[in-house]
């Protein structure tokens, strides 16, 4: 036998959690799609949220800060600057150790200043200062009443995923949307890993569930005018009405090529169905965990026509390790236009669609500057013996899938869309394609980026859990 006792991921110390309402107002500016004919929100299908949840090995200890908001993407480096450093500022806390993960829905408001003379863009600024003050405020009620707790984590299964790069021959492009070629069975060719986490306390009541899947929250697109999480929504309520109104984060795993089969609508119907198949994964996989600090010990065979393994439960110690690095890693640019070159092309361009994608890409070069070669901030907790890895960027599911098969004894949860957004990292191979792909044009990221990220992180991982030096 390999080993004889079976231990969950998992953390023992002080866990905080609390909730803000980050609903914006209808008649925001929400034009979140080249192909949108609105420019501002109609109504509001679901609310949005910010929920904090934040770590301690002791009550004194300096936390760790995480924050699950139902929002798009930053445009601008400055607007998620003014975000995340009013905590920082707040509890004056190291960049390391806050990680604001937002859920990528495509149905939300503008989070971008620059947009202040669009129709509904005066309500943008406004809006932003109330995220800094809920993104405090969750924090500060979530250290007040953090207590003793133990963090389990599960990994189950979920097919609401489906891979959305579909080769077209008569497009000649990789268009982004189902593709029934990577299907088999009834079921998607896809990573459909979904890791769960409980956060116990010590009379055994649920305080928080943590949720990292990777699916593009694309279901409401172009034609929708309402303010939504998207899918996002419906599972958290169902998971919550099964967990005693614990609240549910949701953090966006590596979902660059993945999103639900049944997307681009407005049919609010849809995007409650894609939250509950979800939601119901999820509740699997609490089902399946193990009491809070309990693991699986082997206690030798009984002959029964078959030898039987028999396996006891054991009470253990979770670990209370907690760690935070925020690594720069620098990564090689595509030969890009530049600021000036953008702007002489958008102001000749009168198509509205053209126009977005213009506006898009002079953000992505101001992000990453006018060289050849940029640093992007890589966050990696070492909570217990589970990992928490966040980057700004839309990586394909390859950096979770690939990372995972490599630390199976270790839960990791990895995010997109952490601490800003530039571009996508897709996989090395995409580059190669002889169709046009919007993932390869978006990036501003040289080939193989995606893959040196992966490196990066695999040392850092091989050094807090397998000895070696961390010499990137």
């Amino acid at each position: 036998m390999s080993r004889d006792i079976y231990t969950p991921s998992g953390f023992s110390g002080h866990i905080g959690v609390a909730r803000e309402d980050i609903t914006p107002p209808v008649g925001i500016y929400a034009r979140n799609w080249g192909a949108a004919q609105h420019d501002v929100a109609t109504g509001i299908h679901r609310p949005l949220t910010l929920t904090a949840l934040t770590l301690q090995q002791t009550p004194d200890g300096d936390p760790l800060v995480l924050i699950a908001a139902d929002l798009g993407w930053w445009r601008t480096l400055e607007d998620e600057w003014f975000v995340r450093s009013g905590v920082l500022e707040a509890f004056s806390l190291a960049p390391a150790r806050v990680m604001m993960n937002l859920s990528h829905t495509h149905a939300g408001p503008s989070i971008c200043r620059e947009d202040a003379d669009k129709p509904g863009g005066e309500m943008i600024a406004p809006y932003l200062e109330k995220l800094r003050e809920a993104a405090i405020a969750a924090t500060r009620r979530a250290l007040e009443s953090a207590q003793s707790t133990t963090l389990t984590w599960m990994y189950g299964r979920c097919n609401l995923a489906a891979d959305r790069d579909l080769c077209s021959l008569e497009t000649e492009k990789v268009l982004c949307g189902f593709n029934p070629d990577r299907s088999a069975g009834g079921a998607w060719l896809a990573d459909d890993t979904l890791l769960v986490g409980r956060v116990t306390t010590e009379g055994g009541a649920t305080l928080a569930t943590l949720v990292n899947y990777a699916c593009h929250p694309t279901t409401l697109a172009f034609e929708n005018s309402l303010i939504s999480p998207d899918f996002v929504g419906a599972m958290r309520e169902l998971v919550e009405a099964h967990t005693g109104d614990a609240p549910c984060l949701f953090l966006q795993g590596a979902s660059g090529e993945l999103a639900p089969r049944d997307q681009y609508t407005s049919d609010t119907a849809i995007a409650d169905a894609n939250g509950r198949q979800l939601g119901y994964s999820v509740l699997a996989a609490l089902e399946g965990m193990l009491p809070p600090c309990t693991e699986l010990h082997f206690k030798g065979v009984v002959e029964s026509g078959a030898s039987l393994a028999i396996w006891k439960r054991a009470p253990f110690s979770p670990s209370n390790a907690l760690d935070a690095v925020c690594h720069q890693v620098e990564m090689r640019l595509k030969c890009l236009p530049s600021v000036a070159e953008i702007e002489a092309e958008l102001a000749h361009t009168t198509d509205r669609v053209e126009a977005e994608k213009l506006r898009r890409k002079r953000r992505v070069r101001q992000a990453v500057g006018e060289g050849t070669k940029t640093r992007i901030p890589l966050w990696i907790w070492h909570v217990g013996d589970s990992v928490l890895i966040g980057q700004p960027n839309e990586a394909y599911s390859l950096l979770q899938h690939w990372l995972r098969g490599r630390f199976p004894d270790n839960a990791l949860a990895v995010m997109n869309v952490v601490n800003g957004h530039i571009g996508y990292l897709p996989r090395g191979t995409l580059y190669l394609s002889k169709f046009d792909s919007y993932p390869v044009t978006q990036t501003p990221f040289e080939q193989e980026s995606l893959e040196w990220l992966m490196k990066t992180l695999q040392k850092r991982l091989q050094y807090w859990f397998g000895g070696e030096e961390w010499d990137v």
